[in-house]
């Protein structure tokens, strides 16, 4: 059994639409039943004045009192006197009666000679006053007063407008306000639509609660997602930044607003995200990770901005290190084997010439050339890690016709770098400005490659110098950063492993410093404190 469809909820412009167009409706319509009201009283009030004036004006006329107090009859001069006022004013009626209600005149002559309908007792005490009463031509709005002679009341005057003449009068104002309000429903009804068409495009035409699931599922991915995204609106000001962003930029909340420029990040990484043109896979570094920028410009109408992506390549740059070294020691190894390789035929040539006691002596003597390079590394880095890795290196530098050695002065013992420093750091370190090393005494007469590594006050000293041509004046500070190098860039880019070296640096606390070697090459020096655990007496206990 299939049910019907049921109808999709009006989008949010729909509904304020209808919301503004019956807001609209009642506003008009209570404005107009106000109005309509306001002038119905308004109407009554002139009506009345109209009608004390046209009757004020009847009780002071002379002719009106010397026709009263003559001895001819009063109707025959006063019946014209009261229909031409009557004509003039608008009023409706004109009746002058004598102080008993007795008419003289009436707009229906065949009514005069009769009583009066209404309240004659105020005017009869001298009082001008109004009514609304029902007479002869209906109900009606009268004005009342009397005519006086000296101090003595001798007739009375009442003028009047009908009700239904005022009703008629405040039927054409409301039939105004009206067509008013009908101008000011229709005007109010297209700006409503003009309005809500815009809004309508803006919201794509999604009701509420398809707008409150969307921002709900707009956060929860923002938030759920590691990599991070920043957004920049015109003026470069961070408008959105999720929380994988702020991990690898290292900022707060108090970002979002700010420029990128006011929150102290490297300069080639502010560059970056400053930059008018899209950035594709730019590996820049932070104050401790490695982090891969991608930007985009975006526009929609007349609001510019930019969408950064960010990806930590911290974890990766560190494997991307191990296995370069991996690749250099197995480039040794198979250069060594392919070495011993011949040493072996040379030994094996030698028996076979019936010269056994050379063979001896010249494999004796390259067994100790092995072991004394060896004995070497090991007497004065008892350290694994330093130990190995500077014996790799040694192996690798031959293989470029460079010679490394290690200072006399170099001691480590086994057990004094403390868990605070990883060894990682330390082969990061180390490893990067061997390599640098190497590369720049390649090539150079007696090329050779010094390292000092030894503890000294609590702080670990390691100490790289090479005969390679050095560094020209005013790029001291400039080979740390990310991207200098002074050789050509290959598939992967170059430049980037002394920036890492001042990054592990920085992280563990420590100082670098490029003076000029002896040589007149390059001398790296690092200073790495030791907090060792022994340094530290716990609370309560004897030392």
């Amino acid at each position: 059994m299939r049910f019907p469809l049921l109808p999709r909820a009006r989008s949010l412009a729909g509904q304020l639409f209808a919301m503004q167009v019956v807001l609209v409706a009642v506003v008009v319509a209570g404005c107009a039943l106000f109005t309509y009201v306001s002038d119905g009283n308004q109407a009554e009030q002139a009506a009345t004045r109209q009608a004390t004036a046209a009757a004020l004006a009847v009780a002071d006329a002379p002719s009106v009192r010397g026709a009263i107090t003559g001895d001819g009859d009063p109707t025959r001069t006063l019946q014209p006197y009261a229909s031409d006022v009557q004509r003039h004013t608008g009023v409706d009626f004109v009746t002058i009666m004598d102080p008993h209600g007795i008419r003289w005149t009436h707009p229906d002559e065949r009514r005069i000679g009769e009583r009066f309908l209404g309240h004659i007792g105020p005017a009869l005490r001298g009082r001008t006053f109004s009514e609304t009463y029902t007479g002869t031509l209906g109900p009606s709005v009268r004005v009342v007063t009397p005519i006086k002679s000296g101090q003595r009341i001798v007739g009375l005057v009442s003028a009047g407008i009908t009700v239904e003449e005022i009703s008629a009068q405040a039927r054409g104002q409301v039939m105004a306000v009206a067509g008013v309000a009908a101008g000011a429903l229709v005007l109010g009804g297209i700006g409503t639509y003009v309005i809500n068409a815009r809004l309508r495009r803006h919201t794509h035409g999604m009701n509420a609660t398809e707008l409150s699931r969307m921002h709900a599922y707009h956060q929860a991915a923002l938030h759920a997602v590691r990599e991070g995204l920043v957004m920049l609106d015109g003026q470069r000001r961070i408008a959105l930044i999720n929380d994988g962003a702020r991990e690898l930029l290292g900022v707060g909340d108090e970002a979002v607003g700010r420029n990128v420029a006011e929150l102290g990040l490297p300069t080639p990484l502010t560059g970056a995200l400053l930059a008018a043109e899209p950035r594709v896979d730019e590996v820049h570094l932070t104050t401790d990770r490695v982090v891969v920028v991608n930007t985009s410009p975006v526009s929609s109408g007349d609001r510019r901005g930019t969408v950064v992506t960010l990806r930590d390549h911290t974890e990766l740059q560190a494997v991307m290190g191990e296995l370069d070294s991996e690749r250099g020691f197995t480039q040794a190894l198979r250069s060594q084997a392919h070495e011993a390789a011949n040493r072996l035929h040379t030994v094996v040539s030698l028996i076979e010439l019936d010269r056994a006691d050379e063979a001896v002596d010249f494999a004796t003597a390259e067994l100790e050339l092995a072991q004394t390079l060896t004995d070497q590394v090991v007497a004065a880095v008892s350290e694994p890690v330093l130990a190995a890795l500077l014996l790799g290196k040694t192996a690798q530098a031959n293989e470029h016709g460079v010679e490394l050695e290690i200072s006399e002065d170099s001691r480590i013992d086994d057990g004094l770098v403390p868990p605070t420093l990883p060894a990682r750091d330390l082969v990061t370190i180390l490893g990067n400005l061997l390599d640098n090393a190497v590369d720049a005494a390649q090539g150079s007469p007696h090329a050779k490659v010094t390292v000092t590594a030894r503890a000294q006050d609590d702080t670990l000293l390691l100490r790289v110098t090479d005969t390679g041509p050095g560094v020209a004046d005013g790029h001291a500070d400039a080979v740390f950063e990310r991207g200098w190098s002074t050789k050509p860039a290959g598939p992967g880019g170059r430049g980037l492993g002394l920036a890492l070296v001042q990054q592990s640096v920085a992280r563990n606390s420590g100082t670098l410093a490029l003076t000029e070697s002896p040589t007149g090459g390059a001398q790296f020096t690092v200073v790495l404190p030791l907090q060792r655990a022994s340094a530290t007496t716990p609370t309560g206990g004897t030392s």
